[in-house]
């Protein structure tokens, strides 16, 4: 898909695109420029309760609780 920006540096983003990830009137978006390319990312309401079940499935608290104990170990052989 492609848009033209204006003079006033305005683009307007695509029916498709904003469907498809919930872009309505007020939202907020967040350009991420890497030299390279500009990434447009959509920022939700509730950016808590979107990353809810993220981590589903990585063993997260067994993955800390080893961390601490390698920490541990390390500050006792200092």
């Amino acid at each position: 898909m492609e848009t033209a920006v204006t003079k006033r540096g305005q683009t307007v983003i695509p029916a498709a695109i904003r469907k498809r990830y919930q872009i309505g009137v007020g939202a907020h978006l967040v350009w991420l420029d890497d030299g390279e390319t500009i990434r447009v990312v959509p920022v939700s309401n509730d950016p808590i309760g979107s990353l809810r079940g993220r981590g589903r499935g990585k063993k997260l608290t067994e993955r800390l609780l080893e961390e601490r104990k390698k920490d541990r170990d390390r500050e006792q052989s200092l």
